[in-house]
């Protein structure tokens, strides 16, 4: 399984954690089991965001606008693409086994066959401006609020219904447009204008010859769907999954409303983040602490949700650890693979060295409640463990942001008194927690102790300043905070 790319800036980390929820989301459903979902998502996340990158760069170089789909459908429709290289290549074992008929029939040929065949509402969100069609896929598709899919565009909200209906009528005009230009039988060309006209008024009659024409003309039935603006979930947003996603756009379409009725699809709530992604020259690094969090959304707990039958109340785990009162319809130990490669494309770091303190021996008197590495080689004298009673010089805060049944998302906030260049923060558990991925610094875990090191572009922190991370672990019985936190070596207070 490819390591999932690493955020070039905070925009991208941004843009991460709003989008990989949705892949997880879909390739669970595309696969026969949580893990090979996870490996399904990861595979499709990578490959998407490199094509994404290489053709806003081709697109920048040339000065052309190259028509693509908003990040999310982009994403999704990789996830096909991904699941249709699994079975030719053998791998489709791990695939739905439904998904592997339809992998195999004209119905998919459609989505990668000459571009004028293609499905009607993908060639129209194509010919969009990404702006516009990111703004209709997230309304209609994504089922957010309007106010915070304003925050995420960085729109006005009180203009963005305004907005959102003139985007349905401009997604309608590219629909009729692109039928035009299909190549279609007679029946069908005479049969085009009229069904611009019936589904233009929402109470006009469909006439009996169009009516019996829908019901055995699949290629004009999905147009009508694409041009009717009204309906509800079957109507605008139905057109939209079936022709971007393909195989389980309904089933997808579900999942993401139960989902945003518990309100656990926000992703990030701040305004006026720009989600473009852009290539920087200089190498990766994040602009503000504040927003150096999770380069991904917790997949443990968007499976979790778009999984979980609610009970129409809307009741969402709090920000603290709080779980809902309803039950996974799929197996609790499944949501959270402990295989999952680091989300940022961080790596675990080798083995602590023996003269590194963290990994040091502690003294007979003072045993550590938790073994902390291999004890020194021979013929070296081993550092002693940082003296409890010296002056604090870091502080540490750390934030439980979600727990399920079987795991957690964390992440921890150190400020340091003084400058430093490179850094090495470790801490212990007390109940057996695991830790599984985490970003903006890599780890290795020995028993219950925990050390994360720094990544290239955040191991210089100034003077009072904080570096931050997070991660995913896993937990059974209890999950209490972790304790004896250190930096390089010296003790923090919590």
């Amino acid at each position: 399984m490819p390591d999932l790319p690493t955020p070039q800036d905070a925009a991208e980390a941004a843009l991460f954690s709003e989008c990989w929820d949705a892949v997880l989301s879909y390739a669970d459903l595309c696969t026969s089991g949580s893990s090979a979902g996870t490996e399904l998502a990861a595979e499709a996340f990578t490959h998407g965001i490199h094509a994404a990158r290489a053709a806003d760069f081709g697109a920048r170089n040339t000065g052309r606008r190259i028509p693509r789909l908003p990040w999310i459908p982009l994403l999704l429709a990789a996830v096909r693409s991904t699941a249709a290289s699994w079975e030719e290549t053998g791998h489709g074992n791990h695939l739905d086994p439904d998904l592997r008929l339809w992998l195999n029939s004209d119905k998919a040929a459609r989505y990668v066959g000459p571009p004028l065949r293609r499905p009607l509402a993908l060639r129209a969100l194509r010919d969009m401006q990404e702006p516009d069609a990111a703004l209709l896929w997230l309304a209609e598709v994504e089922a957010l609020p309007l106010p915070q899919v304003a925050r995420r565009l960085g729109l006005d909200p009180e203009s963005a219904a305004e907005e959102l209906a003139q985007v349905r009528v401009l997604f309608r005009d590219r629909c009729q447009r692109n039928l035009l230009d299909t190549p279609m039988s007679p029946d069908c060309r005479r049969f085009a204008r009229l069904l611009d006209a019936v589904t233009r008024s929402q109470g006009a009659e469909v006439p009996e010859d169009l009516s019996r024409h829908l019901a055995t003309c699949v290629e004009c039935a999905e147009a009508a769907a694409c041009l009717r603006l009204y309906g509800g979930i079957s109507g605008l947003p139905a057109a939209l999954a079936g022709g971007v996603i393909g195989w389980g756009g309904l089933a997808y379409l579900e999942r993401r409303r139960r989902a945003a009725e518990a309100g656990l699809l926000g992703g990030r709530s701040e305004a006026g983040i720009n989600t473009g992604l852009t290539i920087g020259e200089s190498r990766p690094r994040i602009g503000r602490t504040a927003i150096m969090i999770a380069a991904v959304i917790v997949s443990g707990l968007a499976l979790t949700v778009s999984m979980m039958p609610f009970d129409g109340s809307g009741n969402a785990p709090s920000a603290k650890g709080g779980t809902t009162d309803g039950k996974p319809v799929v197996d609790p130990s499944s949501v959270l693979p402990s295989g999952l490669t680091v989300p940022v494309g961080s790596t675990r770091s080798p083995a602590p060295r023996q003269s590194d303190p963290e990994s040091s021996p502690t003294p007979a008197d003072k045993p550590d409640p938790e073994p902390q590495g291999t004890s020194a080689a021979r013929g070296e004298t081993p550092k002693p463990s940082p003296d409890k009673s010296e002056p604090v010089s870091c502080e540490v805060e750390y934030d439980l942001v979600n727990e399920w049944p079987d795991g957690f998302q964390a992440t921890i906030s150190v400020t340091s008194a003084k400058a430093i260049d490179g850094w090495r923060i470790a801490w212990s558990f007390r109940d057996g927690q695991q830790v599984g991925q985490m970003w903006d610094a890599s780890f290795s875990q020995d028993g219950g102790r925990v050390t994360a090191t720094a990544a290239d572009y955040n191991r210089s922190v100034a003077a009072d300043g904080t570096v931050s991370f997070g991660f995913l672990a896993s937990w059974q019985g209890k999950n209490t905070a972790p304790f004896d936190f250190t930096l390089n070596g010296s003790s923090c207070a919590s």
